[in-house]
């Protein structure tokens, strides 16, 4: 089949690489792309947020698969748009993606499913967000309502950082912190039924030791040799399924990626936050894992004919991604700088380890790859057990030269008994 891919990140890059070792795609595009994508599908220039243009492009391409990655064309209709002109596309609706487009109506979906979350308060006034404060006390965790391309949540032991972030959002939804360890879970649904993947950890602090602001992820690795066997069967039933059915109750079904941020407490099982897509990076070690083609499984999602397709199979292999930053993120990062070592890592790496592209263009003077975003890679590697993958991972990404650059050293360290 056809197939056209929305977004320009490591995510995307991602999805593609999968797709394009997938003997059932017969031509990949992708709208706008980046640098690395481009070894792999053919690139068209598109508004990522503009419908009518993505549906058009679509149309133009003949492609029989629309796949929608970032969070903001979902919330924006793109995916509404496309299925209007009668072609499938992977992606949930406007009004079902507003399960990560508002944290509110996620807590309410999940209230009405029975679905276990942290306790919240939604705020709109300064007197309301002192009051929520002041019940939950430190650690305090503070949620932008709407998208905040993964740097909405601020969780701090300061009330006073906690109050100004809170007062910066608008409409604020706080709750109380969770303990444990967190798990990133996706399942692709058609409405209906629901698929789990298998399950990662991401890391979101900037810095090792989990110290430094949040980021959109910073690595990530899968499997989890620490997690219960049964967590992905409970998830399911608990977490999963009845947030699917709410949605379809409701009149607005979810079809697409739906992704479960848990933590696993002391009290069990809770919900952090649902996004309504792959999310990056732990989207990078989840594929590198899955032996089902991709294409099949996302069109039977498309198409609402998953309960058909076989079980999915997966690579015993642990994988490993490591986020290569520019300077300064998550701040405000510099870009333009020249990205060095990609040829060396295809050449000595592959396919054991790979670099995916996330904030990557061609300089149109030079020719030169330069960094064009706060994350501008993802080295990914793949091995026996974590410990294997991560030397992979680190011994590739030692190859990368990135003027001011920062990356982790402590990916799955202690998941591999490391540290």
């Amino acid at each position: 089949m056809k197939v056209l891919v929305i977004g320009g990140g490591a995510r995307e890059h991602a999805l593609c690489r999968s797709l394009s070792l997938d003997p059932d795609v017969t031509a990949l595009h992708c709208a706008p792309g980046n640098a690395g994508i481009a070894e792999v599908a053919e690139l068209h220039t598109v508004d990522a947020v503009d419908g009518a243009a993505v549906a058009d492009l679509a149309q133009r391409l003949a492609v029989e698969l629309v796949i929608v990655g970032p969070e903001a064309p979902l919330v924006a209709g793109v995916a509404d748009a496309v299925r209007e002109r009668g072609i499938p596309v992977f992606g949930p609706s406007a009004q079902a993606a507003e399960l990560e487009g508002s944290k509110a109506f996620a807590k309410d979906v999940m209230a009405a499913a029975g679905v276990p979350t942290a306790r919240s308060y939604l705020c709109t006034t300064p007197a309301e967000i002192d009051a929520a404060l002041d019940a939950f006390g430190a650690p305090y965790v503070v949620k932008d309502d709407g998208l905040a391309a993964g740097k909405g949540v601020v969780v701090t032991e300061d009330v006073e950082a906690a109050r100004a972030h809170a007062l910066a959002c608008g409409r604020v939804v706080i709750e109380e912190f969770l303990d444990g360890p967190e798990v990133s879970l996706f399942a692709v649904t058609d409405g209906e039924t629901v698929v789990p993947l298998q399950p990662a950890q991401d890391f979101k602090r900037a810095h090792d030791a989990d110290q430094g602001p949040n980021t959109g992820g910073m690595g990530a690795y899968s499997p989890l040799p620490w997690a219960d066997p049964k967590l992905v069967d409970e998830v399911q039933r608990t977490v999963l399924q009845p947030t699917v059915d709410e949605l379809r109750r409701r009149g607005t079904p979810f079809s697409g990626l739906l992704y479960a941020g848990l933590a696993i407490t002391s009290r069990g099982v809770r919900v952090i936050e649902f996004n309504a897509r792959f999310g990056d990076p732990e989207t990078q070690v989840v594929l590198a894992r899955l032996r089902t083609p991709l294409s099949a499984l996302l069109r039977a999602a498309a198409t609402g004919t998953l309960a058909a397709l076989p079980p999915l199979r997966w690579s015993d292999d642990a994988a490993v991604t490591v986020v290569v930053a520019a300077h300064n993120y998550p701040g405000t990062p510099r870009t333009g700088d020249p990205i060095g070592g990609l040829t060396e890592v295809a050449e000595k790496d592959a396919p054991g380890a790979y670099v995916l592209h996330a904030g990557t263009k061609k300089d149109a003077a030079t020719g030169e790859v330069v960094s064009a975003g706060g994350r501008v890679l993802s080295v990914t590697a793949t091995g026996t057990d974590l410990t294997a993958a991560r030397e992979r991972a680190y011994r590739a990404l030692g190859r990368i030269t990135l003027d001011g650059s920062h990356h982790r050293t402590d990916i799955a360290a202690r998941a591999a008994g490391e540290s």
